[in-house]
C-alpha cells in the first residue's frame, strides 16, 4: 500500500476520528449488549491528542483516515516489576482495508512510541470472541494474559 501512510493524529482529526469510534462500537456490539445503542462513547479524545502521556497514529489514504490506535503511559499494579506500561486501545481498522497489515503498522508505530519513552511492556483488550483481532495481536507478538469476567443482574 504505497500510498498509506502512518502519522500522528491531531485536533484537526477529531471529527474522522469520532466517526471511527463510532464504527468501532457498532463492531463491537455483537460481543457485548451492554454496550448502549445511543449516546455510547468510549474515548476521551481531547486528552488522548494532547497529553504528553499519549500518541495516537493514524493510518490514512489519500487524505482519509482508515485506521486507528492509541499509546498511553499508564502506572501498573505495584505487584508488577515495571513501575508503567503502555496501554493500547482504539485499534480499529475499517473492513474494507482489514487483511492488509495496517493494524501491525500502527502497532509497530505505537511500541516504537513506547520504546522511545523507555517503556517495554504492552498491554491492551480485546473481547474473547474476536478470533480476527485475537489472532493479528498474536501476530504482533501479544500473548494472552489475563481474563476478564462479567456477571450482569440486570434482564
Amino acid at each position: 500500500m504505497d500510498n498509506m501512510k502512518i502519522r500522528q493524529a491531531t485536533l484537526a482529526d477529531k471529527i474522522e476520528l469520532l466517526e471511527l469510534e463510532q464504527r468501532q462500537i457498532d463492531a463491537e456490539r455483537p460481543f457485548n449488549t451492554a454496550i448502549k445503542q445511543q449516546d455510547a462513547i468510549y474515548y476521551d479524545l481531547n486528552t488522548l491528542l494532547s497529553s504528553a502521556k499519549s500518541y495516537v497514529a493514524v493510518a490514512e489514504i489519500e487524505n482519509k483516515i482508515i485506521g486507528i490506535g492509541y499509546a498511553q503511559i499508564r502506572d501498573s499494579k505495584q505487584a508488577f516489576v515495571h513501575d508503567q506500561h503502555i496501554y493500547l486501545g482504539f485499534m480499529y481498522v475499517a473492513p474494507e482495508y482489514r487483511g492488509r497489515r495496517i493494524n501491525k503498522l500502527i502497532i509497530e508505530t505505537l511500541v516504537s512510541w513506547g520504546k522511545e519513552k523507555g517503556i517495554s511492556d504492552f498491554y491492551l483488550d480485546v473481547y474473547s470472541e474476536n478470533d480476527a483481532a485475537i489472532n493479528a495481536y498474536k501476530k504482533a507478538g501479544f500473548t494472552e494474559s489475563i481474563i476478564e469476567m462479567k456477571l450482569s443482574l440486570s434482564s
